[in-house]
């Protein structure tokens, strides 16, 4: 199949969290092994979806040391399909306009896995001193649990990775760590009875309301419009004892959302309301990203926090969000931020848990791996690389766990583009990411 065929193909298969990865994993694997590559499936369930990694290797052995080529093969929900006018209203049809194709995946990060396929076909029948494995991996947006479950059942062995994730082909040595964060503040009885009772009423009314934004990558926050901070700070200018009826925006914590619809009535005066409870969270919140901003001048350095869903249930109203701490940020002050939310809804009596937590990653300049990869993408751009620091969390968080030197490159821009409607990236940097991983099968594994 060509290369750009096979692009085509892996944009027209969703793997959004809602629907899993599998068509997309097995469709690559029968492509490498239609290339002469022996390939494995690691076959999981998350969130009652089947959720698939694989594994390609040159041969169907493991052995003790190999170089780790891994990009996640799942995206995000594409949100409104309405906004996608470069691709007909249909996200999963990729499209090309001159040098630029479109489509959900084309940067963050299904193409990467194709790149790095197809550069590494021609070393099959190579003799290697390092082998390679190229893994596919699910659940990027579900706390990098492809990558947890790869290493936990030990299905590669590696001293070296390199992570796919859109990079605009500048190669990333350090970036942040990501704590996926869950508030739930319960209705008080009162409220609980008067929403089962009015949906019962032949007279009973409401007023809703909708907020739009701008979409954007939660790790650089202030490049879009949180449509649910828009939407909370309406609701605490309400007369506090109003019915909420319905509080609905976003898409997953990873994303800032661009829209969110408010539901109240205003005529049930509650002695015990949800909205000064949600208001006394979110000052709390402000507060704690107010520290956020003081922490350092650079944006690549600074800690960030989004509010990327809300859901409506029976007996509470669920937030969902992400908080994202760079390589400087202690372990001690990353638990005093996350205390104090925790404490604030406590006093409302609410639950603050940490859903997951993943650490920053950071390779030494001196790395020889870093130098040497430096040194290729040096002889391709023909002009000085300056290894760089990324605000976006990736698996590279947890291969360092591990011992894993961790580098991170990829096709694509991340911000603004990622995350976002008419997500695109340049054909001519898919062909240069796949000259760079021919290169790096060559200068560390031959």
């Amino acid at each position: 199949m060509k290369f750009l065929d096979c692009c085509r193909k892996v944009i027209g298969l969703e793997s959004t969290p809602g629907h899993g990865n599998r068509e997309v994993s097995e469709f690559l694997g029968s492509v490498a092994r239609d290339l002469g590559f022996h390939v494995e499936f690691q076959q999981e369930n998350l969130n009652g979806l089947e959720q698939t990694n694989v594994l390609v290797r040159p041969s169907d052995s493991v052995p003790v040391d190999e170089l780790l080529m891994q990009t996640h093969l799942d995206t995000v929900e594409p949100g409104n399909f309405g906004k996608w006018t470069k691709t007909q209203s249909n996200p999963f049809n990729a499209t090309i306009y001159g040098d630029e194709l479109f489509g959900l995946g084309v940067a963050d990060t299904k193409l990467d896995f194709v790149c790095k396929l197809y550069a590494a076909k021609q070393y099959l029948d190579q003799p290697l001193n390092r082998p390679f494995v190229l893994v596919g991996t699910f659940g990027a947006q579900s706390g990098m649990a492809g990558a947890v479950k790869l290493m936990r059942r030990k299905l590669v062995n590696c001293k070296m990775a390199l992570v796919g994730e859109p990079t605009d082909l500048e190669l990333v040595h350090a970036g942040q760590g990501l704590a996926v964060v869950e508030i739930s503040i319960p209705f008080s009885q009162e409220e609980l009875d008067y929403r089962t009772e009015h949906d019962l009423m032949e007279s009973s009314s409401t007023q809703s309301k909708m907020f739009s934004g701008k979409a954007a990558h939660s790790s650089r926050p202030q490049l879009g419009e949180n449509a649910i901070v828009k939407m909370l700070d309406y609701l605490t200018q309400l007369p506090s004892g109003l019915a909420l009826m319905d509080l609905d925006g976003g898409v997953n914590f990873n994303s800032v959302p661009d829209t969110a619809v408010l539901e109240i009535d205003l005529v049930a005066g509650f002695r015990d309301p949800i909205v000064p409870k949600i208001s006394a969270v979110l000052k709390r919140a402000k507060q704690v990203e107010s520290e956020f901003k003081a922490f350092s001048d650079d944006p690549l350095e600074t800690p960030t926090m989004n509010i990327g869903m809300i859901r409506t249930f029976e007996d509470q109203i669920r937030v969902t969000g992400s908080c994202r701490m760079p390589h400087s940020v202690s372990d001690e002050t990353y638990k005093a931020w996350m205390q104090k939310l925790g404490e604030a809804c406590e006093v409302v009596g609410g639950v603050f848990r940490v859903r997951d937590y993943k650490p920053a990653f950071h390779v030494k300049k001196t790395s020889d791996f870093l130098k040497g990869a430096q040194s290729i993408l040096q002889e391709l751009s023909d002009e000085q690389t300056v290894p760089q620091v990324m605000s976006t969390a990736s698996e590279a968080s947890v291969f360092s766990r591990m011992g894993v030197e961790c580098l991170v490159f990829g096709p694509g821009v991340s911000y603004g583009n990622s995350h976002a409607p008419n997500e695109k990236v340049l054909l001519s940097q898919l062909d240069k990411a796949t000259e760079f991983y021919s290169k790096c099968i060559e200068r560390f594994c031959k």
